[in-house]
Formats: structure tokens, C-alpha cells, sequence
């Protein structure tokens, strides 16, 4: 039986973050190293998550919060929101994802702009920054609008009533 990646792609494991993830080969886009990062969280394989942090930036590399983060949480989800760049022959990338889990049986989400640059061919974690949430929106319906429920009719005559 094989075990599905915790990324969300619906491969194998052993087909899709393992070997990124044991170095048998290098992530080839920003978004599948974000994938093969967030299954290491999710392994609490932080020796990877140290290794593909850009080398500019391990020095703020808390391995041992790092660690107890990975290993209190229940991993439960990855969303890539979105991409833009990071292709195999960009140099850099941003990925926006949000990363679901339980922490105590709180359930949570780590939504966040990433950026990824390449350097000497292979992709690293540079920085990343929380995405806040928007703020819900409605529109006003006049009276004499049409229904949103979709009926085709004016709203006081529909739900306005």
C-alpha cells in the first residue's frame, strides 16, 4: 500500500516529495519545493527544511522551534493559492499558500506569501510574509434590483420582502 503526499497532490509519497526530500533529486520548480517543504513539516523532517532555506537566511533558521512546531501539529492540508514565476528556467518565484493543521485540536491555517530564488540550480526558501485575511464584502441590493438568489425577479417582490 502506499502512503499519498502529505502535499495534496494525490501521488505516491515515494512518487512525489520523498525523493526531494531524501536528496535523490532537486525540486524543479518554487511550488514543487514548497510542496516537498511543507511534507517535510508534515514528516518533521526539519534537517530538509534547514537545507532548503536559502544560505542567506539560515542563520535566523530556528531548528529547534522548528521542530517542536512540526511535531505538535497534525499536518491536514496544503492550498497553493497561487504562483507566479518559479519555473524551471526562472531564477526566482512567490508562491501563496496556506498550510492547514491542528495544534492541541485547534484547528489552524499558516496562510503566506513565500519567495524562492534559485541559486546554482536549485531552488531555496528566501522569506516569507503572512497573508491577512480580506475582509468580507457584500453588496448592497437596491429594491428594485434583481434578486441575487437568481429567480429573475425584483428583489422587494423576492427575498426583500
Amino acid at each position: 500500500m502506499t502512503t499519498p503526499c502529505p502535499c495534496g497532490t494525490g501521488k505516491s509519497y515515494g512518487d512525489c516529495c520523498e525523493p526531494l526530500i531524501t536528496g535523490k533529486r532537486t525540486a524543479i520548480t518554487a511550488e514543487e519545493l514548497m510542496r516537498s517543504r511543507y511534507s517535510a513539516y508534515a514528516r518533521v523532517e526539519t534537517g530538509y527544511i534547514f537545507e532548503t532555506t536559502h544560505p542567506d537566511h539560515r542563520a535566523d533558521f530556528d531548528e529547534k522551534g522548528t521542530r517542536q512546531w512540526a511535531e505538535n501539529s497534525r499536518w491536514e492540508g496544503l492550498e497553493i493559492v497561487a504562483t507566479e514565476a518559479g519555473g524551471p528556467d526562472d531564477t526566482a518565484g512567490k508562491v501563496e499558500f496556506i498550510a492547514s493543521y491542528r495544534d492541541r485540536d485547534v484547528r489552524r491555517t499558516h496562510h503566506e506569501l513565500a519567495d524562492f530564488a534559485k541559486l546554482d540550480g536549485a531552488w531555496y526558501f528566501v522569506d516569507g510574509a503572512g497573508v491577512k485575511p480580506r475582509p468580507a464584502t457584500s453588496a448592497k441590493v437596491g429594491r428594485n434590483d434583481p434578486c441575487p438568489c437568481g429567480s429573475g425577479q425584483k428583489f422587494k417582490k423576492c427575498c426583500g420582502k
